[in-house]
């Protein structure tokens, strides 16, 4: 676990900056515009002179603050994001830290950010901070009704809690493994290793619309747009985090940036093959290895890793693409969407796989 949080906080800085930028090039695209063109080449530069500048700025607590809630609450929100990030599966080598509830750890730890918004905006005594507030409290609890539900249809399929398990089902057929997708129970002597035909999605194609609930309960839970009702500029100026400056904005922007992040590795490791290749027998891993508990090959490793975050930088691109199509939804539309149609829309896709599950046994 300490190893991967050495691994995970310089990534965390590095992607923001790279994505932040990434960002502003896919917008300015959208719109038929240049974006940051100065600093740099192609203005490359311009998201790392943006955070030099940004850590100079001065930290600025508000005279009717609650001075110790308002500098804490930044921490509060960025430290469980964090901490997620520790139970992640990077590789069939890299388990960072297997235990049988890890995607369980994950979604508690991760839903304590709201605390930290919460006492964000109650700290900064400012009315629009404390609005800010309160729709990312309904916000956040609306949606991960939802969220929860999509994570369990696929909880449903692989029996178990643990994500590095999950990742290993992803990527071998075996002989006793029921393929959805051909609906036959067994494929006899048969073993297809790896590919994209092991992915939950295509094992059984029910969990692609509960990847779609889970990936528009994950951009509520990460605020961003068309469900970034807690910042909403053009009415809240900024919202929950409107009194905070330097450093402590930089916290609040990064714990943003790092939610996306680790909504689309969790989305990938569940629905979409975690950290194998789709093509199928490529590489050192065979079916030996997943019936053994063996891990393969240090080139294994790598190779892991680059297929686990190039298609959770895909997820993450989908969002930003999202936030530049889509405009902001009314709060009463939101909690609408949520309750009237994703909860109940995700119970009857939990209702089906469970059925679809006990009638392949």
């Amino acid at each position: 676990m300490f190893s991967t949080i050495l691994f995970i906080l310089p990534f965390l800085v590095f992607y923001t900056v790279a994505v932040v930028y990434a960002e502003r090039k896919i917008s300015a695209f959208m719109q038929d515009r240049l974006g940051p063109m100065e600093v740099g080449y192609y203005g490359m530069l311009q998201t790392v002179a943006d955070l030099l500048k940004l850590l100079q700025k001065e930290d600025i607590v508000p005279a009717a603050a609650d001075k110790k809630l308002f500098k804490i609450a930044p921490l509060l929100i960025f430290v469980p994001i964090f901490l997620g990030f520790s139970v992640l599966p990077l590789s069939p080598l890299w388990s960072s830290s297997p235990f049988s509830s890890a995607l369980f750890f994950l979604l508690a730890i991760v839903s304590l950010d709201v605390i930290g918004i919460v006492v964000a905006g109650w700290a900064s005594n400012n009315k629009y901070s404390m609005l800010g507030t309160m729709r990312s409290a309904a916000q956040i609890i609306s949606y991960e009704v939802p969220l929860g539900i999509s994570v369990l249809c696929a909880c449903v399929l692989a029996q178990t809690l643990d994500l590095q398990e999950i990742s290993f089902q992803q990527g071998i057929l075996a002989k006793d493994q029921p393929s959805y997708l051909f609906g036959v129970k067994s494929l006899g002597d048969v073993s297809l290793t790896g590919g994209f035909l092991t992915w939950n999605v295509f094992r059984m194609p029910i969990l692609f619309f509960a990847w779609i609930i889970f990936f528009i309960a994950s951009l509520a839970e990460s605020n961003r747009a068309p469900f970034d009702l807690p910042e909403a500029e053009s009415e809240l100026v900024a919202g929950f985090q409107t009194e905070y400056s330097g450093f402590r904005w930089a916290v609040i922007m990064l714990a943003e940036y790092a939610m996306m992040l680790l909504v689309s590795f969790v989305g990938v490791i569940l629905f979409w093959g975690s950290w194998n290749t789709p093509f199928p027998n490529i590489g050192s891993f065979t079916l030996a290895d997943w019936t053994t508990g063996t891990s393969g090959t240090p080139g294994l490793h790598i190779w892991g890793i680059f297929w686990l975050v190039s298609k959770t930088l895909f997820i993450v691109a989908l969002q930003i693409w999202i936030r530049w199509t889509y405009p902001r939804i009314r709060l009463d539309q939101l909690t609408s969407l949520s309750w009237k149609f994703l909860t109940p829309a995700a119970l009857v896709l939990l209702i089906l796989c469970s059925f679809w599950k006990l009638m392949l046994l």
